[in-house]
C-alpha cells in the first residue's frame, strides 16, 4: 500500500482549531488502528449512534482495518491529531465516477472547535484532485451539529429524506461563497491564537533568575516594572523565590493555570519546557533563548525538532532567539520581551524579524512619539510570522497602523491575499531587508519566498503596501498615518516663515509627484496669528488636499503660540497637516491633543520632521496609497492563493 505520507505531502497540514490551538491533519494509515481504537473509546454512545445510525460501541479488527486500510484515491481518509491522539477522522468513499459519500466522527470533547470543517475543507480538496465533482451525505435529522457544518462551508447543499435519513448532496467546486468561509475561518482561527498570546492572563518565566545582569531576570523585572495587569510565575528549579516571587521547580507545579510562557533557558533544554508546558495547557510560548538554526546546522536541526515538537502538542511559537511581544492596552500592560521600558500607547501595530533590530525599533518610537498598540519581534520566525500578525491585526480595534520589517516572506501568495485585504481599511508600510540580495537572514531555516526583487515590489504595490527602504522613512510614513487623515489627492499648500525652506519643500513636492499650488510666504517674524489665519486660508481651500506647515522660530521665541495654532487646527481639521517644526522628529509634546483612549498622543495631532524633503517623501507615500485605497479592488482570483 502506497505510503501517503510521503507520496502527498500536500495532504498534511499543521492546522488550527477555532480557539486558536495547532493541531496536525494528516491521511489515516494503518498504524493508526491502535490509536483509532482508543479514539473510538472515548466518543460518547450518542455521537456514534449519530454516526452509524444504531448502537456501535467498539470496532471489531475488521472495522479498524477497513477505516485505516484506504487506497487514498476511490477511498480517502483523513485524521485530525492533538498531543499524538486522534481527535477527529472524515473519510470519503467513492460510489461513481465523480461522486463520493462523505462522513465525520469528532472526539465529543473537541465538538465546536472546527475539527469537521477542516476534515471536510481537506477532503473536498483531494476530491477535486482526484476528479471527483460531488459529495453526499446521509444524516440523522437530529444530527443538528452535522448539518450545521454542511451549511456553514458556503456550499450549495440539496437533500431528501429517505426512511428517516436526511440524504445531502453538494458539489465540492470551489465556490465564492465557500471559499469566503474557509478563508474567514482561517482568519479567526489564526487572530485567536495571537490574541491569547497578547491577552493571556498569566505567564510563566522558565529560567528565572536572581543574577540581575541575566535574561531571565530581565523578563521577570520587565514584565513586574511594566505593571502587567496577570499573574506572573517564576520558574526557577534552584530557587525558593526570584524578584520576590515564589520560584516552582517546573511549569507544572505552578497552581492555576498559564496562558503564556517565556523561556531563557539553554537551548539544549527548551524541548523540555515545551513538555511541561503542554502537559500543563498551556498555550504559547515565547523563546528568547538563542542556539537555534542561526547557529548553522546542529542549530537548524535544534529548531525543526523544537517546532514539530511545539506543533504536536498544539502550542504557538514566537521565536525563538527573539526579543518578545508587548501589548500596550492598559488592561493588561504585557512587556514579555527584553526592552527595558514599555513604549507609548497608541495605534501602530509593528512586527519586525530581528531581535536586535527590534531594540533599535523601540527606542526609535519613544523618541518620536510614537504610539504602539501591540509589538512582536519573531526572531528566526519558526512559526509565528508576519501573516499571522495581520490577520490579527485586520481586527485589532487598538490597532489602526500596521509596520512590518521584513527579512524574508514564508508565503507571498498568503500575504499578497491577506495584505490586500487589510490595506483596504488599515494602512500596511513595510521595509524589505536584502533587496540587492534577496538572501535570507541567519537564523530563518523556514518557508520563504524564491521570488525575484521585480515581483517581491510589484505584489507590495498590488497589495496596496506602502513599500520603503529604511526604517527612518517607515517612522516618517507612520507619523502621518497614525495621527493625520488620508488626503483626498495629490495638491498640497505650504505656509511658512521661511521663504528658502519654502522653496526647499515646493521642489521636493514637485519631485515626490505632488501638485504644488503657490507657497505663502509670511515672512520671518510672522506671529501666531499670522500664522492662524494663513493655515485657516489655505485649508478652506477646496483646492488643496494637504497642507505642509514650515515654523523657523525668530531669535528669543519659542515658539509655543504657534504650537497651540497647529494643534488646535490639526485637531479639527480633516485634510492632513505635517510640518517641519523648530527642527523636531516625531510628534512633539507642543504639537499633540489629547487621546481619548489613553494613548501618548491622539488623532490630530501634528507630526514634525528635521528636513521638509522627509516631510514631503512620507506625504508623497501617503498620498499614493490614499489614491489606492479609494479604488475599487475587486475580488482576489482564487487560483493564486494557497491554503499553507
Amino acid at each position: 500500500m502506497t505510503d501517503l505520507t510521503a507520496d502527498r505531502p500536500s495532504w498534511e497540514a499543521d492546522v488550527l482549531l477555532k480557539d486558536g490551538r495547532v493541531a496536525q491533519l494528516r491521511p489515516i494509515v494503518p498504524a493508526d488502528a491502535e490509536k483509532l481504537v482508543e479514539f473510538y473509546a472515548r466518543v460518547s454512545d450518542e455521537s456514534k449512534y449519530l454516526r452509524f445510525f444504531a448502537p456501535y460501541p467498539t470496532l471489531s479488527q475488521r472495522d479498524v482495518a477497513r477505516f485505516t486500510q484506504v487506497d487514498q484515491d476511490r477511498r480517502v481518509a483523513f485524521v485530525v491529531t492533538l498531543h499524538d491522539d486522534i481527535i477527529g477522522v472524515g473519510r470519503y468513499d467513492a460510489v461513481t465516477d465523480d461522486e463520493a459519500e462523505v462522513a465525520f466522527l469528532v472526539e465529543d470533547a473537541h465538538q465546536g472547535r472546527g475539527v469537521a470543517q477542516l476534515l471536510l475543507e481537506h477532503l473536498a480538496q483531494a476530491g477535486r484532485e482526484r476528479g471527483l465533482a460531488e459529495f453526499t451525505a446521509d444524516v440523522l435529522p437530529s444530527n443538528n451539529r452535522m448539518m450545521q457544518v454542511f451549511r456553514e462551508m458556503g456550499y450549495r447543499v440539496g437533500g431528501q429524506v429517505e426512511d428517516g435519513v436526511q440524504r445531502l448532496s453538494f458539489r465540492i467546486d470551489p465556490t465564492d461563497s465557500a471559499l469566503d468561509v474557509m478563508r474567514a475561518r482561517e482568519q479567526r482561527a489564526e487572530a485567536t491564537s495571537i490574541e491569547r498570546i497578547f491577552e493571556a492572563r498569566s505567564i510563566a518565566v522558565v529560567g528565572a533568575s536572581r543574577r540581575q545582569d541575566s535574561i531571565g531576570q530581565a523578563m521577570v523585572r520587565n514584565l513586574v516594572l511594566g505593571d502587567y495587569q496577570g499573574s506572573v510565575y517564576a520558574v526557577n528549579s534552584a530557587a525558593e523565590a526570584v524578584s520576590g516571587l515564589p520560584a516552582y521547580k517546573t511549569v507544572k507545579d505552578i497552581p492555576g493555570e498559564v496562558d503564556l510562557a517565556i523561556v531563557a533557558v539553554p537551548a539544549e533544554s527548551v524541548n523540555d519546557v515545551v513538555l511541561d508546558c503542554a502537559a500543563k495547557g498551556v498555550h504559547g510560548l515565547v523563546v528568547i533563548s538563542a542556539g537555534f538554526a542561526e547557529e548553522g546546522p546542529a542549530g537548524r536541526k535544534r529548531q525543526r525538532t523544537l517546532l514539530n515538537l511545539c506543533r504536536s502538542y498544539g502550542l504557538r511559537l514566537v521565536g525563538p532567539n527573539c526579543l518578545g511581544v508587548i501589548n500596550t492596552t492598559q488592561a493588561v500592560q504585557l512587556n514579555a520581551s527584553l526592552a527595558t521600558s514599555m513604549p507609548p500607547q497608541g495605534r501602530v501595530g509593528f512586527f519586525c524579524q530581528s531581535g536586535a533590530l527590534g531594540t533599535a525599533i523601540l527606542e526609535s518610537v519613544a523618541r518620536r512619539g510614537l504610539g504602539l498598540s501591540t509589538f512582536v519581534s519573531a526572531g528566526n520566525r519558526a512559526d509565528v510570522s508576519g501573516n499571522d500578525l495581520l490577520q490579527y491585526w485586520s481586527e485589532d480595534e487598538t490597532t489602526e497602523v500596521v509596520l512590518l520589517y521584513l527579512e524574508s516572506i514564508g508565503n507571498p501568495r498568503k500575504f499578497s491575499r491577506i495584505a490586500r485585504r487589510v490595506s483596504q481599511s488599515k494602512p500596511i508600510v513595510a521595509v524589505k531587508s536584502g533587496r540587492s540580495t534577496q538572501g535570507v537572514p541567519v537564523g530563518h531555516a523556514v518557508k520563504r519566498s524564491t521570488a525575484p526583487q521585480a515581483a517581491v515590489d510589484a505584489m507590495f504595490r498590488q497589495a496596496g503596501v506602502i513599500q520603503v527602504d529604511t526604517l527612518e522613512e517607515m517612522f516618517d510614513v507612520a507619523q502621518i498615518l497614525a495621527h493625520q487623515p488620508l488626503p483626498a489627492g495629490n495638491r498640497i499648500s505650504v505656509v511658512g516663515n521661511s521663504d528658502a525652506m519654502g522653496l526647499l519643500v515646493a521642489d521636493a513636492a514637485t519631485a515626490a509627484g505632488l501638485q504644488v499650488l503657490d507657497p505663502v510666504p509670511l515672512g520671518a517674524n510672522a506671529n501666531a496669528d499670522d500664522f492662524e489665519v494663513a493655515i485657516e486660508a489655505a485649508l478652506a481651500n477646496p483646492d488643496v488636499d494637504a497642507l505642509m506647515v514650515v515654523y523657523i522660530p525668530p531669535i528669543n521665541t519659542s515658539g509655543e503660540e504657534v504650537a497651540d495654532v497647529l494643534a488646535a487646527v490639526g485637531e479639527q481639521s480633516d485634510k492632513p497637516i505635517v510640518s517641519t517644526f523648530l527642527g523636531s522628529e516625531g510628534v512633539p509634546e507642543l504639537l499633540r491633543v489629547a487621546d481619548v483612549r489613553g494613548g501618548s498622543a491622539g488623532r490630530g495631532s501634528v507630526p514634525s520632521y528635521s528636513a521638509p524633503e522627509s516631510a514631503v517623501r512620507a506625504l508623497a507615500r501617503v498620498v499614493t496609497y490614499a489614491e489606492w485605497a479609494s479604488r475599487d479592488h475587486g475580488e482576489y482570483p482564487a487560483a493564486l492563493d494557497h491554503r499553507t
